[in-house]
C-alpha cells in the first residue's frame, strides 16, 4: 500500500561545484530536482512507503530521473514517458551569501505535458494522503487540469491533503493568475504549508499571526496550517491558538533549496504516525534543518534512524 502520493515535475539538473557566476564555472555535479519528488524521498526515508506520479521525455535524463527516484525506493509505476517532449532541465548558480538562482529549462517538457489521462483515479484511492504544491498547476493548462483530477479524487475519497504554495513566480504569465488559481486550491485541502513571503504575496499581508489566520479563514474547521518562518522555526493553527515552535538550529548551512520540501516530508510523516500536531511540527523543522546541512536538494534528507539520533532517543555507534 502506497502511503503518500504526490504529483508534479522531476527534472534533471546541474549544479557547480564552485560558487560565482556561471560565466567562470566550468564544473558541475549532476542531481535530481522537483519539490514533489523530494518531498516522495523524504517520505520514504522517514519510513513511509510513497508514490510519484509524473511524466518523463524517452531520453537519457528521463532514464537518469527515474532510476534514481526508484532507487530511492519511490514507486515509480505512474511515471510515463513521452517521446514526443524531452525530460525538464535546470541549472543553479551558487553564492555564499544568498539563496542559490535557479535557471528553468522545463517549458513544453513532458511533465508540463502531463493531463488528466495520466491520473488513474484507483492509485490515488488507494493511499492515505495526497501531497500537492504549487508548481504542477503552473506548468501548464493541461497539467493543472491532471493536479485538480488528483485533488478531486483524493476528497472524493476522504484522502487527507496537504498543499505546499511553493510560488514560483517564473512559471507563471502573470500574479493575478497565479494568485487566482492558488486561492481556488486553498480552501480545498486540509493541511496548509505556507511560508511568510506566499502570505505576503497571496493575502498582501505581513504580520505572520494575520496570515496563518487568513489562510485558516479560507478553510474548512479544523484544519491545519502551519506558517513557515525559516530560521525563526514555524507557527501552527486550528482554529483555536497560534502556537510557536522553535527551530532546530544548525550552524553548517550548505544549500537552502529543498529546506521547504523536506518540511513537508517531516511534517506528514509526523501527522501519519498520530504524532501531536506540536510534535509532528517539531519533526518538520529537524528534518528541514538537516537537510540544508548538505549540498543538493534531497541528499541531506535523514532516514528515521537518523532522526531518533538526533531526538536522542538511540545511540549512534560510529564503530
Amino acid at each position: 500500500m502506497i502511503d503518500v502520493v504526490t504529483i508534479g515535475e522531476t527534472m534533471a539538473a546541474m549544479a557547480p561545484d564552485e560558487v560565482g557566476s556561471l560565466k567562470y564555472i566550468n564544473h558541475f555535479s549532476k542531481y535530481i530536482a522537483g519539490a514533489e519528488s523530494n518531498v516522495a524521498i523524504g517520505i520514504k526515508r522517514l519510513g513511509f512507503q510513497s508514490g510519484l506520479i509524473s511524466k518523463l521525455g524517452k531520453d537519457s535524463l528521463g532514464d537518469y530521473v527515474e532510476f534514481f527516484v526508484r532507487g530511492e525506493g519511490v514507486d515509480v509505476s505512474q511515471i510515463t514517458r513521452d517521446d514526443n517532449h524531452r525530460t525538464g532541465f535546470l541549472i543553479k548558480e551558487m553564492y555564499t551569501t544568498k539563496e542559490p538562482k535557479v535557471f528553468y529549462y522545463r517549458e513544453n517538457s513532458a511533465a508540463s505535458n502531463m493531463s488528466v489521462d495520466d491520473i488513474d483515479p484507483e492509485y490515488i484511492k488507494n493511499a492515505r494522503h495526497l501531497h500537492l504544491t504549487g508548481i504542477t498547476p503552473a506548468l501548464s493548462e493541461t497539467a493543472r487540469a491532471a493536479f485538480f483530477k488528483a485533488l478531486e479524487v483524493a476528497r472524493e475519497s476522504n484522502l487527507k491533503v496537504s498543499f505546499d504554495p511553493n510560488l514560483r513566480l517564473k512559471l507563471w504569465d502573470t500574479i493575478e493568475q497565479m494568485c487566482e488559481v492558488m486561492l481556488k486550491i486553498i480552501p480545498k485541502v486540509d493541511v496548509l504549508l505556507p511560508g511568510i513571503e506566499e502570505g505576503e504575496i497571496l493575502l498582501g499581508l505581513t504580520d505572520p499571526e494575520e496570515i496563518i489566520k487568513g489562510f485558516y479563514n479560507m478553510m474548512a474547521e479544523g484544519s491545519l496550517v502551519v506558517l513557515k518562518l525559516g530560521s525563526e522555526g514555524a507557527l501552527y493553527y486550528q482554529g483555536d491558538e497560534i502556537v510557536k515552535v522553535a527551530p532546530y538550529k544548525v550552524s553548517n548551512i550548505v544549500d537552502l533549496i529543498g529546506a521547504g520540501d523536506a518540511f513537508a516530508a517531516g511534517l506528514i510523516t509526523g501527522l501519519l504516525r498520530d504524532l501531536p500536531i506540536k510534535e509532528a511540527v517539531e519533526l518538520a523543522n529537524l528534518v528541514g534543518a538537516l537537510c540544508i546541512t548538505v549540498k543538493g536538494d534531497i541528499e541531506g534528507l535523514p532516514t528515521w534512524e537518523q532522526v531518533e539520533v538526533y531526538q536522542g532517543k538511540k545511540e549512534e555507534i560510529h564503530r
